[in-house]
């Protein structure tokens, strides 16, 4: 590209799933391709051999089929079995309570990156990848961002939705450091239950099984919250090991673990409420990183981008980031208080704790509770 090129409306830092989707939901809007910029330091291949497993809500799945990017390959879920380690009670979500297909879908980070990738590119959208951010100015009549390849682009409106993880952020204006890290891996048990996936409280933090069918031949996606000083023990198990303390934390009810993928960790904080300016703009994980109980991060970025999109194809302007933040305020409020009250409430072994699980029982059976719970999951605040 000449410097006369790089001048457009938008420039997206960061073209994951939430910087995708936003340049894809532009588009949608009318802004043409061109006008669009998405800036990211990895290479498109890259980003789609990302192995990583994503839970996408049902409200999400019917962004990503508004924008073309949906059916996938993804395994669905039918029902979520929440349960507390230890303690009685429990409360099973099931999607013919609510009348939809699915509670949610689980699928790989690389399959959604690469579906919208095409949305994007089949449109016009630039793609400046890859190269990284070095410098943004932030001037009354637009941005100017440096690259580290040499180039300078220039915009009306910068947003960021590359965050990284909870450990390498700067702290942003709402943080909490949980002390627990997240060791994630894929297993496969002797009893599966198709399309069931289960949220296990213990006390060291929620244990998540989401059902996943891949070609490694593993069942479950795991997401195991444990306290950050245990997860380099983890990792240092053999499989063996690991299958039998995998087993003791989250019980039988799959029967019992029999193989398990390599496994990685790291670190569980909330941080959020991230600076804008008249011009720049955060949204997905660079606005708010969330513990991952209840799987709501991808899934309030998605949100975030449908919204700030409506708003810049009126006008790429500050006076639209005004409306974005003032739309989006509730959502996110309420979103990041139920996941931090989750995350700490159920952690730990204080008296409270046996309530806790009486009201999973209570839950259950109080239908109007656990479909808001549900439409809060699935759709957040509408």
């Amino acid at each position: 590209m000449t410097p006369a090129d790089l001048d457009f409306d938008v420039a997206i830092c960061g073209a994951g799933p939430v910087g995708l989707a936003l340049a894809a939901f532009l588009v949608r809007r009318g802004v043409p391709g061109a006008r669009i910029a998405l800036i990211d330091g990895k290479s498109l291949g890259q980003a789609i051999s990302d192995p990583r497993s994503i839970a996408l809500s049902w409200g999400s799945v019917q962004l990503l089929d508004e924008l073309k990017a949906w059916p996938l390959p993804a395994t669905a879920i039918h029902q979520i079995h929440v349960s507390r380690r230890g303690h009685l009670g429990r409360s099973l979500m099931d999607r013919r309570d609510h009348d939809v297909a699915a509670l949610g879908y689980v699928t790989r980070y690389g399959a959604v990156v690469d579906a919208l990738a095409r949305r994007c590119e089949a449109a016009g959208v630039a793609m400046l990848r890859p190269a990284r951010v070095q410098a943004l100015d932030d001037t009354p009549i637009g941005v100017q961002l440096a690259l580290d390849d040499g180039r300078l682009v220039r915009a009306q409106v910068a947003v960021q939705a590359e965050g990284g993880i909870f450990g390498r952020q700067d702290q942003r204006a709402r943080s909490r450091d949980y002390e627990q890290s997240a060791v994630i891996a894929r297993v496969t048990s002797d009893a599966p239950i198709a399309h069931r996936a289960f949220e296990r409280f213990t006390g060291e933090g929620p244990l998540a099984l989401l059902p996943e069918d891949g070609p490694d031949g593993h069942q479950y996606a795991l997401v195991w919250c444990v306290r950050r000083a245990r997860a380099g023990t983890i990792l240092a198990l053999d499989e063996t090991a690991f299958l039998k303390q995998l087993g003791e934390a989250f019980g039988t009810r799959l029967g019992a673990f029999t193989k398990a993928s390599p496994r990685v960790a790291f670190p569980l904080g909330l941080n959020a409420e991230a600076r804008a300016t008249a011009r720049t703009v955060a949204i997905g994980n660079a606005a708010q990183t969330l513990h991952p109980v209840a799987g709501q991060g991808l899934n309030l970025g998605l949100r975030d981008a449908a919204v700030l999109a409506r708003q810049l194809a009126r006008d790429a302007s500050p006076a639209a980031i005004e409306r974005f933040q003032e739309e989006r305020a509730q959502d996110r409020k309420l979103t990041i208080g139920l996941t931090d009250t989750m995350a700490r409430a159920f952690t730990g072994s204080k008296p409270l704790q046996p309530l806790l699980g009486l009201g999973l029982a209570a839950l259950d059976l109080a239908r109007p509770a656990r479909t808001l719970l549900a439409d809060l999951m699935m759709f957040g605040r509408r």
